[in-house]
């Protein structure tokens, strides 16, 4: 395989992100920058995003969350319930902080499809906390695909009507997809934003970082794709993209970047990619698999 040939870079030179959070963290503790408070908000979706951070390493998520940021409020992980926890959601937003948002965010019946909290006997919906949270914050994240473009939870027939942050907040969102997304992606992107400020993104807002080639372009099998050689069937380990990978399409850098710890990857363990990643997910990355 000819990796030259199948590895084209942006002109800014390339920085992994574990150089960029050993920086982060270096300059935080020689006091050239702060942590920064961060709020976490599950909207409509499934929670993989926070469960995919929890799995993170290098560094694992007790390390972020000491030395990287003050996250003052997460729906599933805070230690604080009911009226309390929301409290701090409040505070927080009297703060410098950043915002991160996981899932779709529902309209239908002003949003009451997805409450987040009650507070003075009031419901709060995560449309109405998006919207709290995002007219204030330095900046924005949409952490996975249905924050990002709307995703699972948005596909047909979108009973809740489900949309992307971005839909919703009238300012620059930077989005960082994926089905679940990449642990090393959101805690590369908040790295880069306490040591340079915003990452340098393309035009889908992706910081080009962890989104600027395809799979395809990286893929360990690409010198079969090169050569003709075609999976007929799963299992086999040659090319997939006979068999509906999603690879040529889809912008992220999971060939070497890998999931939980760099054990494994889907491409790695003989399944076609479905192009969780690609704003097109899942609607238009259907059927998944095909002969």
């Amino acid at each position: 395989m000819n990796s030259k040939a199948s590895c084209p870079l942006s002109a800014h030179k390339e920085l992994s992100a574990l150089s960029i959070v050993n920086e982060a963290i270096r300059s935080i503790r020689a006091g050239e920058n702060r942590k920064i408070n961060a709020i976490w908000l599950e909207a409509t979706g499934c929670s993989g995003n926070i469960i995919s951070l929890l799995n993170a390493t290098d560094p694992d998520v007790i390390f972020f969350l000491r030395e990287m940021v003050n996250l003052t409020y997460n729906n599933s992980i805070m230690a604080e319930e009911g009226e309390s926890a929301f409290e701090e959601f409040l505070r927080t937003l009297k703060t410098e902080f950043i915002l991160l948002v996981d899932g779709a965010v529902a309209l239908k019946k002003n949003g009451n499809y997805n409450i987040v909290a009650k507070y003075k006997g009031q419901d709060i919906t995560a449309l109405d906390a998006v919207k709290m949270a995002g007219e204030k914050a330095k900046y924005v994240l949409a952490v996975g695909t249905c924050a990002s473009s709307g995703g699972i939870s948005a596909a047909r027939p979108n009973p809740s009507e489900c949309v992307s942050l971005s839909n919703v907040l009238k300012r620059e969102v930077i989005n960082l997809p994926g089905c679940p997304c990449n642990p090393a992606w959101v805690i590369g992107t908040l790295a880069h934003i306490i040591t340079k400020g915003k990452p340098e993104v393309d035009n889908r807002n992706r910081p080009i970082l962890f989104y600027g080639v395809t799979i395809h372009d990286r893929c360990p099998r690409r010198s079969f794709f090169n050569n003709g050689i075609f999976a007929k069937k799963l299992g086999e380990e040659t090319c997939m993209f006979k068999l509906g990978c999603r690879g040529p399409i889809t912008r992220t850098d999971c060939p070497t970047r890998k999931w939980n710890g760099r054990v494994n990857w889907p491409i790695g363990d003989n399944t076609p990619c479905i192009g969780c990643a690609n704003f097109a997910f899942p609607d238009g990355m259907e059927p998944f698999v095909r002969y």
